[in-house]
């Protein structure tokens, strides 16, 4: 099992770290029970994530002597909305929950950011533990401490900043995602490779299709990089005040996107489309080589990524979702682009007349 220490400005309390197995459920319990003592253990999965794998991670935590018990909500992004906040507050409180207790977020994106939402607020914050069972999530949203709810207008626009006291990626949760999820994740791979790391953008480029990207040692050493990656990144701009931004490509209008489709488009398909849009911007603003952005397309295409925006997606609702993004500065959207493969920059803003005929080429 790898291990990944998280140290954040020096403080022993909020460093953590990322423990990155195959089938390692039972080293897991052990560690848990060593080093997250708690009066009182709570697995919170959904109802997808909770079929497949909760009994198993409830048995082997009390295999191990913990007192804990389960929580599932309705899987899908409509389910991370303060409603369900609510709801899993009143049964934690029926569980006997109290300062004294530790979360458990087994599942994907949504429920690590909801859990760890939920963490951060409940009886003014008790601690928890991410356990990944996504790529997506692997890779990158069970890392660095980033909680949200969505609310009817917008996504993630309720939030904390609150780390978690570790995270467990176990890679053999991976077998049982479809290929759309399995995807999804690999969308973020990607954007690491453009904002971060070229080598590992050819390393994709020489890898992807689904015989070899599976692989379990090139998954591996994928999931490393990018842990790595974020976590250098997180260490340095914990709060996003600066570099931590960079972690945004795509997401701008990927979030817009997801919104305005009403969550049709997954994350990382989303995200995928949001990439290929900064990169045009980049292009057609003269900062990135048409040969780079023609790579970022191709690699995306390959792993099974739209790059066409549904014709059923107006132009202008995107644009005024893209208007309630949390990350803009007054009037100003701001877009994450590229000098190069590698090299990404936070522009000073992007008028909407740059925007909209990129929206709309891409249609």
């Amino acid at each position: 099992m790898r291990s990944i220490k998280v140290n954040l400005d020096k403080k022993s309390l909020s460093s953590y770290e990322i423990c990155i197995g195959n089938s390692i459920l039972d080293r897991m319990a052990l560690l848990i029970a060593k080093n997250h003592k708690a009066g009182h253990h709570i697995v919170i999965t959904d109802s997808n994530v909770g079929k497949l794998h909760g009994s198993k991670l409830l048995a082997a935590l009390k295999d191990v002597g913990l007192n804990v018990d389960l929580i599932e909500f309705p899987a899908g992004e409509p389910a991370k909305n303060i409603h369900t906040v609510v709801d899993v507050a009143g049964r934690l409180l029926d569980l006997g929950a109290d300062r004294n207790s530790l979360l458990i977020a087994l599942g994907g994106g949504v429920v690590g950011d909801l859990v760890g939402f939920i963490a951060s607020i409940f009886m003014r914050s008790i601690p928890y533990i991410q356990i990944p069972t996504t790529l997506l999530a692997q890779v990158d949203s069970s890392i660095g401490g980033k909680t949200a709810i969505d609310l009817p207008c917008g996504k993630n626009l309720l939030g904390t900043f609150y780390q978690p006291q570790a995270v467990f990626t176990d890679l053999s949760y991976l077998s049982s995602l479809t290929e759309e999820e399995f995807n999804n994740g690999l969308a973020e791979i990607i954007k690491y490779g453009i904002i971060d790391d070229a080598k590992m953008f050819r390393l994709l480029e020489d890898n992807m299709e689904p015989e070899k990207i599976k692989d379990p040692v090139l998954l591996l050493k994928l999931v490393e990089l990018c842990c790595r990656i974020k976590k250098s990144i997180v260490e340095i701009d914990e709060k996003e005040q600066g570099l931590r931004r960079i972690l945004n490509y795509g997401h701008t209008l990927g979030h817009a996107l997801e919104a305005q489709s009403a969550f049709a488009l997954s994350h990382g398909e989303a995200v995928a489309l949001g990439m290929i849009a900064a990169a045009r911007i980049s292009e057609n603003s003269g900062y990135l080589e048409s040969g780079s952005r023609e790579r970022i397309e191709r690699l995306i295409r390959k792993a099974g990524l739209p790059c066409r925006i549904p014709e059923y997606l107006a132009t202008g609702g995107i644009i005024s979702r893209l208007k309630m993004d949390k990350k803009k500065d007054g009037d100003i959207i701001h877009f994450i682009l590229l000098k190069k493969i590698g090299m990404p920059f936070v522009n000073g803003g992007i008028d909407e007349k740059i925007i909209t005929p990129v929206i709309e080429g891409m249609r």
